[in-house]
């Protein structure tokens, strides 16, 4: 894969290795690791506490704003770090009453105080925001260090603490005869001011280097892993200020789209259908294939799935990488996925529907020996 030769990887094979005889928590099977509620000791309660970062977005927007000027990118890369966390933790029943702790590490020779001051600013506006949806987010400070020796850029990430009532906590257990309803991460929802390219905050080291030009190695080689073969370094055909498939947006703009979260409609999905929900799925690492963590002798099938987004297509066309591959490393324009009974799906697409957010059953579930995906896609059949 294309993917792994630039130093990443879609299924992170390492890290599962390394983490497959650590103990799972009170539920194995939700989406983040849950823990008894060890500041209280109250057997009604569990505690979550999730890391993430906005990866190797930060730089893009540190391409964008050494080319542009333009400072709100970084804005962006707080919802995006922020997000990747308050939507891991829906899917696992947490959606309010969330405290978030800042990681950023700097290299101070070339990432300057006023983007340290949007940054920081940034997530006390983005709090506001949520708070106005209902999802009630504190910030606690956090660490900013200066390691240029380390760092060459900027790494930007967030660590998320939430109690939970333990009979509230949603485990990922899809069952024979479900179906698949998938949500668009594109367009624009009725608490975002713009479109959304839906890209999210996973397979950005891909998309950079498939789709800009190679201008951006020489000018900026701060920008980019030294020990990459040259042969997949900035190997597209665009400058970020170019136009793209979407009007009025730059390849730029549409790369550094901030990620949506779904939290206030996952919310009111859970408190109309309960335990009704048999999975949430939110389609980071691993792209369409993540539900493969969690299940055992199932068969997921995608075979209607929503349109690819134009950022996806542009991707796709330029680099011209198989669609097996696609399908692992991003999300395709569909980030969030419920597993549940065909009743329930006509509710979901209604609440989602209100949030002004395309939604469709995607796929269903089958009984299996052993685990495997099938995705279609303009006639091919791709299997995981």
């Amino acid at each position: 894969m294309k993917y792994d030769k630039r130093g990443v990887s879609a299924e992170k094979k390492d890290v599962h290795e390394a983490i497959k005889n650590i103990d799972k928590g009170l539920y194995p099977n939700a989406f983040c690791k849950i823990l008894p509620d060890y500041t209280t000791n109250d057997d009604d309660y569990a505690m979550l506490m999730h890391a993430d970062t906005a990866g190797t977005k930060t730089s893009l927007a540190y391409l964008y704003w050494k080319e542009t000027g333009d400072l709100s990118v970084w804005e962006g890369i707080v919802q995006d770090a922020v997000v990747m966390n308050l939507d891991d933790m829906a899917c696992a029943g947490v959606f309010d009453n969330i405290v978030l702790s800042s990681t950023i590490g700097r290299n101070k020779n070339l990432i300057s105080g006023d983007v340290i001051k949007t940054l920081i600013e940034g997530g006390q506006k983005l709090a506001d925001k949520l708070a106005d949806l209902g999802v009630r987010v504190h910030m606690a400070g956090g660490e900013t260090a200066d390691v240029g020796d380390i760092v060459r850029t900027i790494d930007v990430g967030f660590t998320a603490y939430a109690r939970i009532k333990r009979d509230q906590v949603i485990s990922i257990n899809p069952q024979h005869g479900d179906v698949i309803v998938g949500l668009e991460s594109c367009g624009q929802s009725t608490y975002e001011d713009t479109y959304n390219s839906g890209i999210g905050s996973n397979g950005l080291t891909f998309a950079r280097h498939e789709l800009l030009e190679k201008s951006y190695a020489k000018n900026y080689p701060e920008s980019f892993d030294p020990h990459i073969d040259t042969d997949y370094v900035y190997t597209g055909k665009h400058k970020l200020t170019d136009k793209s498939k979407v009007e009025g947006m730059n390849i730029g703009q549409l790369l550094l789209s901030p990620t949506r979260t779904f939290m206030p409609l996952i919310a009111q999905v859970v408190r109309e259908l309960g335990s009704g929900i048999h999975g949430i799925v939110h389609n980071t690492g691993g792209g369409q294939t993540k539900i493969l963590h969690f299940v055992n002798d199932l068969h997921i099938i995608k075979d209607n799935l929503l349109d690819i987004p134009p950022i996806f297509q542009h991707i796709q066309e330029q680099s011209s990488v198989d669609w097996k591959e696609m399908f692992q490393v991003f999300n395709m324009g569909q980030r969030l996925e419920f597993y549940t009974s065909a009743e329930n799906a006509a509710k979901i697409l209604a609440i989602s529907n209100a949030f002004n957010i395309n939604a469709k059953v995607v796929g269903r579930v089958e009984k299996s020996k052993g685990k495997s995906l099938a995705i279609a896609h303009n006639g091919n059949k791709y299997n995981y």
